[in-house]
């Protein structure tokens, strides 16, 4: 695709080609307020480095589990001129939540987990009480082997 940057403004591709996004992503992201474009003369968007960086720094937020509504305090550090998204109070608001959220997921985890393997253990004790009385059966799981 054949773009054309006006001076330090770029049109919807050329910003999605740089930040390995869509111009469908992009659309949605200024529809979300998460950032903004001016209008050419003949109506094209028209972005900045300003949108690069916030564009650049979302979709980092959601691989890591943020939603965009969660990006949002990030995206207005940004804004407000720091060099990253995370220094001011509310951006810090934001990843101890997430945290506090990780850490009450890796507690349902590991109590699931502990669950799982103690049905497993009273499985393998109730199949080798079951050999014993009937004798060895063929075709299984080996009380040695996880399922």
């Amino acid at each position: 695709m054949n773009v054309k940057v006006y001076g330090r403004r770029m049109r919807i591709g050329e910003l999605a080609r740089r930040t390995g996004t869509t111009t469908r992503a992009l659309r949605f992201y200024e529809s979300q307020g998460l950032i903004g474009a001016r209008r050419s003369a003949n109506g094209h968007r028209e972005y900045g480095e300003e949108e690069y960086r916030l564009v650049r720094e979302i979709p980092t937020l959601q691989s890591v589990g943020f939603s965009l509504e969660d990006t949002r305090p990030l995206v207005d550090c940004l804004r407000s001129g720091h060099e990253t998204g995370d220094p001011c109070p509310d951006s810090i608001q934001v990843y101890r939540r997430k945290l506090a959220e990780v850490d009450a997921l890796l507690e349902r985890f590991e109590a699931m987990r502990g669950s799982l393997s103690a049905k497993l253990s009273e499985a393998l004790a109730r199949r080798a009480v079951g050999r014993g009385a009937a004798g060895p059966r063929t075709g299984g799981v080996s009380d040695t082997e996880e399922p």
